[in-house]
């Protein structure tokens, strides 16, 4: 449930704080004052678009907050999220004057869309100009299948239709470009065959190259290594006279204990130099002239740099590109293996026409008893006799499933339904949009319904009618109801004035619940004329008592 809601800096709003409580709460107020405000900030703090425009003027940027009663789904939701879990939900939104939008859910920053995701499970809106979109067949599928609850299951075979059509798709290319494939898919065998001759795995080149430079230059490396050896263990080498200046300082370190620094520091040359002939001997019994190794580097090597030429990249990068073509050349396989791809049609469009199957089966069954309860809402709504029918007719398979969803009206008794857009006048699709709206909320898991304005169009006996269908609504649901009609606005349980004012040479609206006597004036204001007298007043208070 919508516990609050705080706007600052909103539009024609400077900063207002609206508290709610359960049951059937009613916005009014003088045309153009302000009243959908409430509307467009709860869609802005539920994940909807927005950009600067909704700043007032000379503002820097807009803040508005909405503060939900938790339950069991949301706690779920957040937990699955990695939000933190409160007492009370808090959604928070900013717009700052660059049209940068911030996030926030219990204070932790979010997404959009996961403001939009969670949105969709507190708040349901029913707009001022549902009416119109009836007409719309995307509409009609769309309002059946969120009645009957099998919107994921509509949504499954969009998704199969789709697999189908694309499965058909890469079919018949295949079929027409079988040829040019089979050309292809030569040069690739061609390819990857000369890469594994040259049989190079990734790391070798660098290899390939450390051993091609010490075997091009053994003969010096040998030379080098054999002379450095003499110089360093000779009857006059290095190692000699190292030894001879140890026994020296060796001889004299009792006498002066100040030269056993310079002691240590010969010993450990000695030793390093010792190390060094070690060494030298090893490296000269390993390497050796093998012409024979040098020359077959030396092909591999040319034969890598050609290939990397002819497919203009470094020769390290071969491994690499002979896993690319083989790549390339599974898919082009599977995309000529004509058969494959005729059996993956045939699954898609088995597992299409199942779902589908399924999907009309659900939607006969809620058509019957959609038909009947916008029937029965029809004769409340002044339109007797009136009849409402959701009409299924078989047609080729689409992504909307096996059937065309049509909605049919008969404004009265006698008359055959025809086609909603042909036969509906604008005040009978108000009365029908809303009926469905009531009829679909009735269903409906999220906590708090909004109606923008539903009522327009209607008035007289039936706007009481409506007021008493949001009022029974609200028994079972928080309802929001923005409305211009005082037979609307006498049912609700709480009321809410909303009105604009000039302060600083701008105008500022306001949003104030009323009280009882505060309601009696607005009604009476609603109920119209220049002035206001006691016999409006009466009806007014005659009208606040209907519902009890």
């Amino acid at each position: 449930m919508l516990r609050s809601l705080h706007l600052r800096d909103f539009v024609i709003v400077d900063q207002n704080q609206i508290d709610f409580d359960a049951g059937f709460t009613v916005f009014s107020g003088e045309t153009g004052a302000g009243k959908s405000i409430l509307i467009d900030a709860l869609s802005l703090v539920l994940g909807g678009r927005g950009d600067s425009s909704v700043i007032r003027q000379g503002a820097e940027r807009t803040e508005i907050i909405a503060t939900f009663s938790s339950n069991l789904a949301i706690s779920a939701w957040l937990s699955e999220h990695d939000l933190e879990q409160e007492d009370d939900l808090i959604l928070r939104r900013l717009i700052d004057q660059q049209g940068r939008s911030r996030a926030y859910i219990n204070g932790i920053p979010c997404t959009i869309s996961q403001l939009r995701d969670l949105g969709s499970q507190l708040i349901d809106i029913h707009g001022q100009h549902a009416h119109q979109s009836l007409l719309n067949p995307q509409s009609q599928y769309s309002i059946l299948d969120t009645q009957g609850q099998h919107t994921h299951l509509s949504h499954q075979v969009q998704k199969s239709w789709q697999a189908w059509q694309q499965a058909q798709q890469a079919y018949d290319e295949a079929q027409h470009s079988a040829q040019t494939h089979h050309q292809e898919l030569e040069l690739l065998e061609w390819q990857i065959q000369q890469l594994q001759d040259l049989n190079l795995k990734a790391g070798d080149w660098e290899l390939l190259s450390q051993e091609h430079l010490r075997l091009a230059h053994a003969q010096s490396l040998l030379d080098s290594a054999g002379h450095a050896l003499h110089v360093l263990e000779s009857d006059a080498g290095a190692l000699s006279q190292l030894n001879t200046a140890l026994h020296q300082l060796q001889s004299v370190l009792s006498h002066d204990p100040s030269l056993q620094n310079i002691y240590q520091i010969v010993e450990s040359a000695q030793i390093a130099c010792s190390e060094s002939v070690s060494d030298l001997n090893s490296y000269l019994s390993d390497v050796e002239l093998d012409p024979e190794r040098l020359e077959h580097i030396d092909q591999q090597m040319a034969a890598a740099f050609n290939l990397a030429r002819k497919h203009k990249c470094e020769p390290e990068a071969l491994p690499a590109l002979l896993e690319q073509l083989q790549q390339k050349q599974q898919q082009l396989q599977l995309s000529i293996d004509l058969d494959a791809l005729l059996a993956r049609v045939e699954s898609a469009q088995a597992n299409y026409h199942q779902l589908a199957t399924d999907l009309s089966l659900a939607r006969q069954s809620t058509s019957q008893s959609l038909s009947q309860q916008v029937s029965a809402a029809m004769q409340q709504l002044s339109m007797q006799g009136g009849q409402f029918v959701v009409q299924l007719s078989p047609c080729e398979p689409s992504a909307h499933g096996n059937e065309k969803v049509e909605f049919l009206v008969a404004g009265h008794k006698g008359v055959k339904p025809a086609a909603l857009a042909k036969v509906a006048s604008g005040g009978e699709l108000s009365r029908i949009s809303l009926a469905l709206s009531v009829i679909a909320s009735q269903a409906a898991r999220v906590p708090t319904l909004i109606f923008d304005e539903v009522d327009s169009g209607i008035g007289g006996a039936v706007a009481e009618v409506v007021g008493r269908l949001l009022y029974e609504l609200g028994q079972r649901h928080q309802v929001l109801c923005v409305t211009h009609l005082p037979q609307v606005a006498a049912f609700g349980d709480h009321h809410f004035l909303v009105s604009k004012y000039a302060q600083d040479s701008q105008t500022v609206s306001k949003i104030q619940h009323l009280e009882e006597s505060e309601r009696i004036e607005e009604i009476s204001r609603m109920l119209g004329g220049i002035e206001i007298t006691s016999t409006t007043r009466e009806h007014a208070k005659e009208m606040l008592g209907l519902k009890n």
